[in-house]
């Protein structure tokens, strides 16, 4: 991806379920929130990334993968970075009912660049 100063680089980790659904939306757009999950949380970094898809997802999902995708930063300026447990654990929280304004702020597709196990 060739980031421009129009757009900011996240990656979203995620289990096998919701790649397929994200490959059903053509690469560019993420799945609807489940009811008991009211938060859909993009990080900002990749190692952030890799650790929740390699020790969370692939023992509750049997693999995990990272994806990387650009949005764009008048968006995302909307909302505030969350530390999650640690200062290398940072993420956005986009409440469930903007997911469809989030997924309209995507630039280019969603990227799948490392999986496990």
């Amino acid at each position: 991806m060739s980031p421009t100063g129009n757009t900011l680089t996240l990656w979203r980790p995620v289990g096998p379920k919701e790649l397929e659904l994200i490959r059903q939306a053509d690469m560019r757009a993420f799945p609807p929130r489940l009811p008991d999950q009211p938060i859909f949380y993009p990080v900002l970094t990749e190692d952030y990334a890799i650790k929740i898809a390699r020790d969370w997802n692939v023992p509750a999902n049997g693999a995990g993968f990272v994806t990387r995708f650009e949005v764009k930063r008048e968006f995302i300026a909307k909302y505030d970075v969350q530390e999650a447990g640690g200062r290398a654990h940072l993420e956005y929280w986009i409440p469930a009912e903007d997911l469809d304004d989030f997924n309209a702020a995507i630039v280019g597709q969603i990227e799948v660049i490392s999986s496990f196990p």
